[in-house]
């Protein structure tokens, strides 16, 4: 007897995102956007990614430095530190411990909510994300080598396809 072969399980699209549908599906529009997708992820994500040579740079975990990154504008409450991270607050504790351990945040009591604490950076802290900022930021030669036509219509499709910067 033999076993019915294994059925794989759809994929749903995001929330707020249509399905490809139909036509999509037999080709076209669909497997190019599939594969361009997979080419962004795979330049980023794999080729050039750059997370490995901030945690060398910074001597401490990408995590940590995202942390960094993410307060350096302005102080956050813990919770909308984890938020902001995409952690759960007992982890997020654990990072802030250590940077705060290392001189780069304060933590303080929230004024008119004991229970809230708000992690701030310190001016080693801003040093650090900004060197992780630069390391981040800086293109891999294959990007910079494009002809200007090139580089430009990415940068096009690119800012289009982020749209508005959320608050």
């Amino acid at each position: 007897m033999t076993s019915p072969a294994p059925v794989s399980p759809a994929v749903e699209p995001p929330a707020g995102e249509a399905s490809a549908g139909p036509a999509a599906s037999a080709g076209t529009s669909g497997d190019v956007a599939a594969r361009a997708w997979q080419s962004m992820r795979t330049l980023v994500l794999d080729r050039y990614d750059r997370r490995k040579k901030v945690c060398d740079a910074l001597g401490m975990s990408f995590i940590r430095a995202k942390a960094l990154r993410r307060i350096v504008d302005s102080p956050m409450t813990m919770r909308e530190l984890a938020a902001a991270l995409g952690t759960d607050p007992p982890y997020t504790t654990v990072v802030v411990d250590d940077l705060e351990r290392r001189g780069l945040v304060t933590r303080t009591v929230r004024a008119g909510d004991r229970r809230s604490k708000i992690v701030a950076i310190t001016p080693d802290g801003a040093e650090q994300a900004d060197l992780a900022e630069r390391i981040l930021n800086d293109a891999p030669r294959p990007v910079r080598e494009l002809p200007a036509e090139d580089l430009e219509a990415l940068d096009r499709i690119l800012t289009s396809l982020l749209g508005p910067r959320e608050a």
